[in-house]
């Protein structure tokens, strides 16, 4: 009996990093969704446990915040499940809230700016990884 083995193909070096990345960005989403419930749970208990800096073009109430990110830490946390079983709607949709999860820390700036700063660095090496990971083959264009 002979076995039919299809030709391997060598990954790239940033193929792998790519491919490796997705792994990595499905843990980053699913680590930051959880953050984000627990930011948001401690905004929406209380006004005072993020310190203030002056008054700000963006003017929310905290506890607007709280929900908002409690609401993104949830939906976050299911994208990060699908992209690790390497579902295609995880991929895109991770896509899609890694880029509003910079608009909203953006916004965020003045309240916790490092924070928001390194949130939004995850997020650009997260749209980075999924965008470019040719593990979905060549074939799926959206």
């Amino acid at each position: 009996m002979s076995q039919n083995s299809a030709p391997t193909r060598q990954p790239s070096a940033s193929g792998a990093w790519a491919s490796g990345g997705t792994l990595f960005a499905g843990v980053l989403m699913l680590v930051t969704g959880f953050l984000d419930v627990f930011q948001g749970i401690a905004g929406i208990a209380e006004d005072d446990v993020y310190t203030r800096v002056g008054d700000y073009v963006f003017k929310f109430n905290l506890t607007t915040w709280g929900w908002i990110h409690l609401i993104l830490g949830v939906i976050l946390a299911i994208v990060g499940i699908g992209i690790l079983k390497g579902m295609e709607w995880g991929r895109v949709a991770g896509i899609a809230l890694a880029s509003l999860n910079i608009l909203f820390q953006f916004l965020f700036l003045p309240y916790q700016p490092w924070w928001a700063l390194f949130s939004m660095a995850i997020s650009i090496f997260v749209i980075w990884a999924l965008a470019t990971d040719k593990a979905y083959g060549p074939d799926n264009t959206f």
